[in-house]
């Protein structure tokens, strides 16, 4: 019952923060939660393995490459779901930034329930 509620989390998540950004256009609430999914998936299993294989340029930029990884692991949703369109990649750069932030502002909500 957990994961649902995390993933409904997320998909609002989502929806707000594309509500909030202009070049980022989600087409209802099953594709963001379609959306929530693919990028559960897509953090639980390439992330990892790109962050390792990029680890000295993260390095060198201080842990700011991780924004431009997680931008186009966003543009990969992008082309993965139908109804997830993202205009160009500093969207999505843009997206990953706010997604995180309303994300931790939504699961301070879902820890007290």
């Amino acid at each position: 019952m957990k994961t649902i509620i995390h993933f409904v989390v997320s998909a609002l998540a989502i929806l707000i923060t594309a509500y909030l950004l202009p070049g980022v256009h989600v087409s209802g609430l099953f594709a963001a939660l379609v959306l929530a999914v693919v990028l559960g998936a897509i953090n639980a299993i390439l992330r990892p393995i790109l962050i390792f294989l990029t680890l000295p340029l993260t390095i060198m930029t201080l842990g700011l490459f991780v924004l431009v990884i997680n931008a186009l692991l966003v543009l990969l949703a992008s082309y993965i779901v139908p109804g997830f369109i993202v205009d160009s990649f500093w969207s999505a750069f843009l997206f990953g930034i706010v997604l995180a932030i309303v994300s931790w502002v939504l699961q301070i909500f879902e820890k007290d329930n």
